[in-house]
């Protein structure tokens, strides 16, 4: 619970947000409930500054519970994965029946165009699944193919067109639209690894906030704080050389 709300995450992100101090005590994540993912299918959600009053969550193989919070928000006109996702259970009814997921859910839903690149157009995951003949969600090497080139050229390249960063590229609308959003308070900020890392001591490392900081040594303020500690009472040196020294050095630090 952050703030009186309660988050749906994998236990892992749960650990980074206690240790990013977004629960009310410091490291702390305490757990109501357990829920799995088949849980969730179905359930209706709001998804922030989207084109549709409702979505619901849909079941997708490539989430993983050790990245971001193990629920991820579908952007099927420009995340290839995500278009070829939604396709498979607009179209399969056996897929939609394993998991399942009522038409409903997912069949009136359709790629709404955001993003415009001059090579792909305006929905760029779709056209990149039709021109490399990607079948189904199952493709994972045409997909991560269109995903880099959707990606790569998205940021560079791609201009908004819809939205409070309309006319902007990507690359200047992106931190707009996360301060909206922050200002709103419809998103919290949210750190990790950018991949796995274990310390010495066979831990999974996490992204902490610690009061730990670098010091701009030429600061003015913060040589004249020094001085004065050592011109204190509460500074000893060992001897009168070593006491010296340490005012040199002081005005020599840039």
């Amino acid at each position: 619970m952050i703030n009186d709300e309660y988050f749906v995450m994998s236990e892992r992100a749960a650990k980074n947000f206690a240790y990013q101090e977004m629960t009310p005590t410091y490291g702390e994540y305490p757990k109501l409930a357990d829920v799995t993912g088949m849980d969730l299918i179905g359930k209706a959600l709001e998804a922030p500054l989207s084109h549709y009053e409702k979505v619901y969550a849909l079941p997708m193989s490539t989430i993983s519970m050790t990245k971001g919070t193990g629920i991820v928000t579908s952007v099927p006109s420009d995340s290839p994965d995500d278009w070829a996702t939604l396709r498979d259970l607009q179209t399969k009814a056996g897929l939609r029946e394993k998991f399942n997921v009522k038409e409903e859910w997912c069949v009136p839903f359709e790629p709404v165009p955001i993003i415009n690149i001059p090579e792909f157009g305006d929905l760029t995951a779709v056209k990149l699944v039709e021109d490399l003949k990607i079948k189904s969600q199952n493709d994972k090497d045409l997909l991560k193919q269109a995903k880099d080139k959707a990606y790569k050229a998205g940021f560079y390249e791609g201009k908004m067109i819809v939205g409070i960063g309309a006319g902007e590229s990507v690359e200047k609308a992106k931190p707009i639209v996360k301060k909206h959003l922050l200002d709103q308070k419809l998103a919290v900020p949210y750190f990790e690894p950018e991949g796995l890392i274990v310390s010495r001591t066979g831990d999974n490392c996490i992204v902490a906030s610690c009061y730990q900081w670098f010091l701009n040594y030429g600061e003015t303020e913060w040589k004249e704080f020094v001085r004065s500690h050592l011109k204190s009472n509460e500074f000893r040196s060992y001897n009168a050389k070593t006491q010296q020294e340490f005012e040199i050095i002081i005005d020599w630090l840039q």
